[in-house]
This record gives C-alpha cells, structure tokens and sequence, in this order.
C-alpha cells in the first residue's frame, strides 16, 4: 500500500523505520513544524522529520487543515495514513481521504487510557500491564475501532520513558501487521468495549509536584512517572524564606526507615533520605535551578541543607 505517515517524537521513529522496511510504500511523511529548543530557542526538526529525510521520504510540516492541505493529500493517492504520535487532531475531511483510512498505534490497551499521556498515567497509576493499540481514528479521542492490540508488562522500576521505549518497539510490529491485515482483507476491526474506559490527559508542570504528605508507593509512582517529562519536582526552602525548585529523578522507597516526618530530609555522606506518610524515600538524582543534575549525596554535601528541613512545603 502507499502510506503517508503521521508521527512527531522519538517514540514514532521505530514505527517509521519498520514500514520503510516493509512490503509497504512510505511516499511522504508529515509531521509537526519545527520547534523552538534549548536556552537558545534554536528552531529544531522532530526526530520522525530527521529518521524521514535521512531515509529520502517526502516530509509534510503544515497543519492538517485547510483546502490547500487537503489537496496536497488527494493528490498522494495514499491507500492508508498510520499515525504515531503526530500530535494535531484530524478533522473529518481530513480522515475521509485515504481509502483504508487513518491506522493509529496508541500506547495503551484501549479503552483504557484514551488521551495524550497513556504511558505517564499507567506508570502513576500503579498499573501492573499496559500495552499498545492499532486502530482506525474517528472523531472521537480514541475512540476508533480496534484493529490489534499486543500487552507489556510495566516493571516495579520502569520510568516512563523506560516503558515508552518498550512500547514504541512492539508497537512497530503490531503497525505493521494491522496494515498488512487491511491491504490483504484479513482485517476485522473491533468496536471498543464500554467497560474499562479510563482518560489519560497531558501530565502538567502542576502535575509534576511531588508531595511528601504521600505514601511512599505515591511519591515512588509519581516521579517515575514523570521521568523524563515533565519531569517531577518539590520545593526547597531557601534562605530568603521563599521556597526553590528542586528537581528529582527516581527515587527508591526504604521500608526500613519510619522515623522522619513527611518531607524531613535527613542527608548522610552517602545517601540522602525524605519521609512520607509512611516511610522514608530515597532520592536518586536532584536538579537545582539552573544546574545540571546530580547525586543527591553529592548536592547535599555542597547544599548543606540545615536539620529538619522540609521538602515540599510550597508551590
């Protein structure tokens, strides 16, 4: 078949480059329009722009609307667009062109996780299987027909990053083999159960904070979650009585220490430890403003921070 593909982060990449290696043709690719990164805001292309001129494929950056854009699309002649993480909503004109269709890999086990951040919530939420999902887009927030599905185990130390790579590789297959289920007929595609819907929206800044007043497991789930983004992060106090940000990378729960009040960090040469609603946690990597980050141990010994201080008492 000839396939437009519509993808935008590194997570798309490994379904790109499986089509590019399939029966199937990759005539084109689009993809969101450079983005401003880094302290200069130098404009940079999406890895799926990058992986697709590097591969010679055609690369699209305009918005999926307007008549311009619809033509551009007729005039493809594509039998069917997957789609991985594009990050634009399709309007119905838009969808009604290629003649199999818009195949979506979503990264969740539909309906559970309908929305932009399926892996972050699973991870969060503490969910013991995730997985991934090939169907056909409509109108609604993934609501489509089930055309595949395939399930991951989510490990006790996974960051959401760690899954996401796990998903974007198997997810890769199970794209592939959708469409060649469309192109040969072979392809049923399921209507979504009513039961088991749950909606995964774009994790906040807001989102990131981490509470001390939490159990543990919470605080545990909730800043491997975030890893890499948006990235989990408490206040600190600082000496103007205003409280600074301090990032935090994963953390490991200590059962075997109960003695420390929620947000009481207690800093030794080797490691530095927080409490919590329950037990203590201890931290892996921190990120003052404007630092790199580092070993908590190795911030603490220059940070001094004074007896009894508390994390996560501000926002």
């Amino acid at each position: 078949m000839r396939l437009l593909f519509a993808g935008t982060p590194q997570a798309a990449v490994p379904s790109l480059q499986a089509l590019i290696a399939s029966r199937h043709e990759v005539v084109a690719v689009l993809t969101r329009a450079d983005a401003p990164a880094g302290r200069g805001r130098r404009l940079v292309p999406s890895p799926v722009r990058v992986a697709a001129e590097e591969a010679g494929i055609r690369v699209l950056t305009d918005p999926p609307r307007g008549e311009e854009f619809l033509a551009r699309l007729r005039e493809l002649d594509v039998d069917a667009a997957p789609v991985v993480a594009y990050g634009h909503l399709l309007r119905p004109d838009v969808l009604a062109v290629p003649r199999h269709g818009w195949v979506n890999l979503h990264f969740s086990v539909l309906p559970a996780w309908r929305g932009a951040a399926p892996v972050q919530r699973a991870v969060i939420a503490g969910d013991e299987v995730t997985g991934a999902t090939t169907f056909l887009l409509d109108e609604g927030m993934d609501t489509g027909p089930v055309l595949g599905t395939l399930t991951e185990t989510v490990r006790a130390r996974d960051t959401a990053g760690d899954l996401l790579d796990r998903l974007a590789q198997a997810g890769a297959g199970l794209l592939v083999a959708s469409l060649d289920a469309l192109e040969d007929g072979s392809a049923l595609p399921q209507p979504q159960p009513a039961d088991g819907v749950s909606v995964a929206p774009k994790l906040t800044t807001a989102d990131a904070f981490v509470d001390f007043r939490a159990p543990a497991l919470a605080v545990d789930r909730l800043v491997r979650g975030c890893t890499p983004a948006p990235g989990a992060w408490t206040t600190l106090p600082a000496d103007d009585g205003q409280a600074a940000r301090l990032g935090l990378g994963p953390v490991t729960p200590r059962a075997d220490v109960t003695d420390l009040a929620p947000g009481e960090l207690r800093a030794g040469k080797k490691e530095v430890l927080v409490g919590t609603v329950t037990h203590a946690v201890q931290l892996g990597d921190v990120q003052p403003v404007g630092k790199r980050p580092m070993a908590a141990a190795d911030w603490a010994r220059g940070a001094r921070p004074a007896e009894g201080t508390v994390l996560g008492v501000a926002r």
